[in-house]
């Protein structure tokens, strides 16, 4: 049976029940045809005065989406979610009434690709985002509803020319970001294409138009060495008697576009490919052809790619050779098995689709490996703050291109085209992400920055001590890898949070003739709950990153007597609050005056971010003082260790190796330059503007005398912005 999904019939006949039933005939049983059947006269009834932007009745568009379905030979459940689909959104029927009309599992499944109407949402983004994470859930528990979903897309896709411009454009970006991709990681490539093409006509009208015709012109041009390609191709076959099937491809719209985009090369390059896919019965045959196609024309080095050993994420299996045809013309070569390609065309689909036959283990290992990405999608979504960022995150997983590395022990990893050592260790394990050090690289140390290629044996270097650096979401590639990170520091910087926010209601306790040690328990508790918090920690972490203020907490920590007067903070019996400079994410030296030990300095509580430490004569003050509250008095803690950026400006005469003398001077006084910007003036001075790292202020003092010293210095001054 080909593995083809039918063109959309014409509408005279595309949403009759009679014409589904008759095609879901061919494999279900009568009884699943009359539950089908029901399901319609439910679904026709609620939705009975609905009709669709074109004016035709609502119930056509469900029955249209489950007649997709039924092509690909879906069970009766899915066909019965795709009728109902919709009328848990846009009618009164209840997810209850569907569960006792027709089971749990269709329940579950409508429930699943209905959106969350109830819910109000601050933007169109969230609304949109939080819906996909629903949905993205519960086809971790089912994989159909991702089918019915994919489904309903599709026939929205064809018919989206009735829609406004804006929604038009709007709908086909995230058909083109996340459903297209979806199909193609689950292998289901018929599916996929239809959707891009469908997805450029609609995003990008004049653009598609354009490539078309080129496509269809070139077409024309190209035919008389298509057939001379192909007709060598098969004379070579019928030499060695194999039965095998032959087909020319036409490249796709969209992926010439992408290409091009992609700056691959200009069209002529791009399109001057003359792809052939040839079909054999057996593995070993594959790599016979393969033989034959190398003897007849001379193989493109590195442009062999083995996706039978090695196969894809999405379960995808094929040999792939670009060989020098005649003219000098590229031939792109696929080999593949009837059963690769039919699990190629439907991927996951093939489950349903050819489970009958022997490509059912095909189907299987695609339906293995989705499961596989699912579990990854479930991890994502655990570790993800919001939906928004769960979303962005698998925009990220989606990205196709892939690369293949080894494992010391010879196992394969694959990973995403740029991924490097760190996303490897997180593709190992989420422990062996969050310890990791080092890297080797085919037996060499390497950087965890370095991006592996295909081939390459990678080997990660632990620690116990060791944790995620916030300096890897700068290069990971992976989902993954990402998620991890920020799972790791949202964590750290909610203890950090806790702890500053300890010692900032400790402080204030005091000022009020208290302690936290004072209070007791069940009064802490009573208080915590008043709040809205679980647990005294969850509370300080908030008064940490700056969301409440520490001396509101005190003082229903420490309540006035009755009749007495409100409580005013002693500052004298008030001790600062220690600043120890190894508080982590929580506090943030202000860049603008740059603070170092030794400055007399003032903190500043900022909303989300915890607390923001400023020098005493910070130009930024007189902005600030206005709010007092925000006001927490701060000061160094004594022995305090560790290296804190600093800005000063010199001045020196335009002489040759000036910068080189400055930077060995203040190497030689145990410093170190993070950043060096210059500006000329009149030719005869400059100014040399450096970002410094000091121990202190005495440290300070040391360095620019030393620089003060230098023959060609002028002057020298800390800078503040």
């Amino acid at each position: 049976m080909a593995s083809t999904l039918t063109k959309p019939v014409p509408d005279a006949q595309r949403f009759l029940i009679s014409d589904l039933c008759d095609l879901l005939e061919t494999y279900l049983d009568k009884e699943q045809v009359s539950e089908v059947y029901r399901a319609y006269l439910i679904g026709a009834e609620a939705h009975e005065g609905q009709h669709r932007k074109s004016g035709e009745p609502y119930i056509y568009h469900p029955v249209a989406v489950a007649r997709i379905l039924a092509e690909m030979h879906m069970d009766p459940q899915s066909i019965i979610a795709a009728i109902l689909h919709d009328v848990i959104e846009d009618t009164a029927i209840a997810k209850e009434t569907i569960e006792k009309e027709f089971g749990e599992e269709v329940a579950e499944l409508v429930d699943g690709v209905s959106k969350l109407t109830q819910i109000k949402f601050e933007s169109q983004a969230e609304a949109q985002a939080e819906n996909f994470r629903k949905m993205m859930l519960a086809m971790v528990r089912d994989i159909r509803v991702i089918l019915v979903k994919l489904a309903d897309r599709l026939h929205n896709m064809r018919t989206l020319g009735v829609m406004r411009a804006d929604k038009r454009r709007r709908i086909a970006r995230e058909t083109l970001e996340i459903y297209a991709p979806i199909a193609n990681r689950l292998g289901m490539n018929q599916i996929r294409l239809e959707l891009e093409e469908l997805g450029m006509a609609a995003l990008y009208p004049m653009r598609y138009r354009v490539l078309s015709d080129v496509v269809k012109k070139a077409r024309g041009n190209r035919k008389e060495i298509l057939n001379k390609i192909e007709s060598a191709i098969q004379q070579r076959l019928d030499e060695e008697k194999l039965h095998c099937r032959l087909q020319s491809r036409e490249k796709h719209v969209y992926s010439l576009y992408k290409k091009i985009r992609d700056r691959v090369g200009s069209f002529n390059e791009v399109f001057d490919v003359y792809a052939f896919r040839i079909i054999v019965d057996s593995v070993d045959t594959c790599y016979r052809v393969l033989g034959m196609m190398h003897n007849l024309y001379k193989p493109v080095p590195g442009k062999f790619k083995d996706y039978i050993a090695i196969p894809k994420a999405n379960g995808y299996q094929s040999l792939h050779t670009v060989l020098f045809g005649p003219y000098g013309v590229p031939v792109e070569v696929q080999i593949r098995t009837e059963d690769m390609e039919r699990v190629a065309e439907s991927g996951i689909a093939a489950h349903w689709l050819y489970k009958s036959s022997e490509s059912s283990v095909g189907a299987n290992n695609a339906q293995t490996r989705a499961r596989e990405w699912l579990r990854e999608l479930l991890e994502m979504q655990r570790n993800a703050g919001n939906s928004l960022e769960f979303l962005e995150n698998v925009k990220i997983d989606l990205f196709p291109d892939e690369v293949y590395v080894f494992t010391p022990a010879g196992d394969i990893l694959n990973l995403k085209r740029g991924a490097t050592a760190v996303d490897f260790a997180y593709a190992v394990h989420t422990d062996v992400g969050n310890t990791c050090i080092a890297a080797k690289i085919d037996r060499r140390l390497a950087p965890l920055r370095t991006p592996l290629l295909n081939g390459q044996t990678v080997e990660v270097i632990t620690a116990a001590g060791a944790h995620p650096n916030p300096a890897w979401l700068n290069f990971v590639a992976t989902a993954k890898a990402r998620s991890n990170i920020r799972h790791y520091l949202k964590n750290l910087q909610n203890d950090e949070a806790a702890q500053l926010g300890k010692r900032m209601l400790d402080k204030a306790l005091q000022g009020l003739g208290s302690s936290l040690q004072d209070i007791p328990g069940p009064e802490l508790s009573q208080v915590t709950e008043e709040f809205g918090f679980e647990s005294c920690d969850a509370l300080c972490a908030d008064i940490g990153l700056g969301n409440r203020a520490a001396m509101l907490v005190a003082r229903r920590l420490v309540p006035a007597e009755e009749g007495a007067e409100v409580p005013v903070p002693d500052d004298k019996h008030s001790r600062p609050l220690a600043i120890r400079g190894t508080e982590g994410m929580v506090v943030h030296f202000a860049r603008c005056c740059r603070p170092i030990p030794g400055d007399n300095i003032i903190g500043f509580i900022s909303a989300g971010r915890g607390l923001v430490i400023h020098t005493e004569t910070c130009n930024n003050l007189t902005d600030y003082r206005s709010r007092p509250d925000k006001w927490i008095d701060v000061e160094w803690q004594p022995g305090i260790e560790g290296e804190f950026p600093v800005e000063v400006r010199v001045d020196v005469s335009n002489q040759k190796g000036v910068l080189a003398t400055i930077a060995a001077e203040i190497s030689e006084l145990e410093s170190n330059i993070e950043n060096v910007s210059i500006e000329e003036r009149d030719g005869l001075d400059t100014a040399l503007d450096f970002t410094l790292t000091v121990r202190d202020r005495q440290h300070l003092a040391r360095v620019m005398r030393g620089i003060r010293k230098l023959p060609a210095v002028m002057r020298i001054t800390r800078t503040k912005h």
